[in-house]
């Protein structure tokens, strides 16, 4: 399979063939803040499925609030991390095609763009609720602290971003007053973990001897070492998964034992990825390979309604 050629031979302000030229300036921001990415937001909408507030209007409002704050702070993150890294990003055979990196996007703008965006953001987060304010603000922090120093800290770059969806979790539950089951946040960690450690695999053999100069932190892992952290943490969502669906708190919570019925779709979620990541050489970029991936975006329906039926249906009176 060809591989696509690398820009190590632009000049820091020429653009990529197929790069963002000719667009207007909103358009390179919206660009780069990567609306395709923000499929990774829907995890804050968890709260209301498994709190029970489904089809609570109030509920679902405050959720649909929360989740267009995570949109737009994870898409501030984004604009931080491509002002960041826009020397790294040229020398990768496809972020060097992002507005900022190809330079049809003038950093200063992006910034101020970015700083406004995040302060209103917040100010909506805060007028929201106190709680649910405080933990979009941390999941800033957070990212922003990745984008510094924790990036270049092996393990804890890695931890750092699966931390940033157990807030993305936990924040759904804040915003409409609603407890999460700690095996979920369990399950949430390690999903994250396994594509988070899945992307830097993908890295380290698309880039070949090219990775550590686009990120450094790619010098401290091998294909082999995330091979065996990727086996560790696979095995551990999956049991994670497993007792959350069969624990005594969940069936007396739902009033039911048959969300064990939903294990298969986790199951082959999961292998659908790894083949994805191992045979067809994917992961760079979860967001895309759920929506690009067919087999596995119908797998993610077909659990999200196994579980609502499951739960708010009761079937067969269990």
């Amino acid at each position: 399979m060809a591989r696509p050629t690398s820009p190590e031979t632009l000049s820091p302000g020429a653009r990529p063939e197929g790069g963002a030229g000719g667009r207007s300036t909103a358009v390179l921001l919206l660009h780069s803040l990567r609306p395709e990415q923000w499929t990774k937001n829907l995890i804050v909408f968890a709260g209301l499925i498994f709190g029970l507030e489904l089809f609570d209007r109030t509920a679902v409002i405050r959720s649909v609030v929360a989740f267009g704050v995570f949109c737009a702070l994870s898409g501030v993150v984004y604009v931080v991390n491509d002002i960041m890294d826009r020397e790294a990003d040229r020398r990768h055979p496809l972020k060097a095609r992002r507005p900022i990196a190809s330079g049809a996007l003038s950093p200063v703008l992006a910034g101020g763009a970015a700083a406004a965006l995040a302060v209103a953001a917040l100010a909506v987060a805060f007028a929201l609720d106190i709680p649910f304010g405080v933990v979009a603000l941390s999941y800033v922090l957070l990212q922003f602290a990745y984008s510094g120093p924790l990036k270049h800290v092996v393990i804890l770059d890695v931890l750092a971003i699966s931390i940033g969806f157990v807030l993305r979790a936990a924040a759904g539950a804040v915003a409409i007053a609603v407890p999460i089951s700690h095996w979920l946040l369990v399950v949430t960690i390690l999903l994250a973990l396994f594509l988070a450690l899945s992307k830097r695999r993908h890295e380290l053999v698309l880039l070949a001897n090219g990775a550590t100069e686009h990120r450094p932190i790619l010098g401290e892992y091998s294909p082999y070492l995330l091979d065996q952290m990727i086996s560790v943490v696979t095995a551990s969502t999956l049991v994670a998964y497993i007792f959350y669906c069969i624990s005594p708190e969940t069936v007396q919570k739902f009033g039911t034992d048959m969300l064990g019925l939903t294990i298969p779709f986790p199951l082959y979620g999961i292998f659908r990825y790894l083949y994805l990541v191992h045979r067809r050489e994917g992961g760079g970029s979860p967001s895309q390979m759920l929506l690009n991936d067919r087999p596995l975006l119908v797998c993610v329906a077909l659990w999200v309604l196994a579980v609502v039926v499951i739960v708010y249906l009761r079937p067969f009176g269990v």
